[in-house]
């Protein structure tokens, strides 16, 4: 299935300065029932988002229109918990094209990765720069350049860069999971089959 493909995203963020943020908070099991990925994003945060009589809590962020954008910033070891890969296609679906944290759980990482939503590790100094930086100006841009590995605030001009897997970084800038990739060498892999031995 093909995704957006990421190369520089300018947005606004949504701070979200929780540590420990897991994947049941993320999407609750009782809404994992559905196989395809659509949806979900009505159910992010469900519990911290809405009250039992299914009104919106309005203290929280997500609730709250002074803050809107396409990446997410979160506190320290974002996605920790179950291995439920249905936390990744709920932040996705909800819109979010990017978290930054200071540290994500490897599991969440690579779900996210696999979905096409960017995760973006930086300092916990830089990630308390952004969050201070939203705090002043719920309209400050953030730059996220892929191909150049670097977030940006760009009132300020501070920046820092963030590591990724090289492979995961074509996919995501071509709009390919596994699979899109495989068929993109579709004629490389016929030509090695046509020279093999077999």
């Amino acid at each position: 299935m093909a995704y957006d493909k990421f190369t520089v995203l300018t947005s606004t963020a949504v701070p979200l300065p929780i540590e420990n943020v897991d994947t049941d908070q993320i999407i609750p099991a009782r809404f994992l029932k559905a196989t395809e990925r659509k949806g979900f994003g009505d159910n992010l945060f469900r519990d911290w988002r809405y009250n039992n009589d299914d009104t919106p809590k309005q203290d929280f962020v997500l609730n709250n229109p002074i803050y809107s954008g396409k990446i997410l910033v979160g506190g320290k070891n974002f996605g920790s918990g179950s291995s439920r890969e249905h936390a990744a296609w709920a932040i996705y679906d909800y819109g979010f094209r990017c978290v930054i944290s200071s540290f994500f759980a490897d599991i969440f990482k690579g779900n996210s990765l696999n979905i096409g939503l960017l995760p973006v590790t930086v300092s916990e100094a830089f990630a308390d720069k952004i969050f201070r930086a939203i705090e002043a100006d719920p309209n400050a841009q953030i730059e996220v350049n892929l191909a150049e590995q670097t977030v940006t605030i760009l009132a300020t001009g501070e920046k820092e860069s963030f590591d990724i897997n090289g492979y995961k970084k074509h996919n995501m800038m071509n709009g390919f999971d596994d699979i899109d990739y495989l068929q993109s060498m579709k004629q490389e892999i016929n030509t090695f089959a046509d020279k093999s031995l077999y």
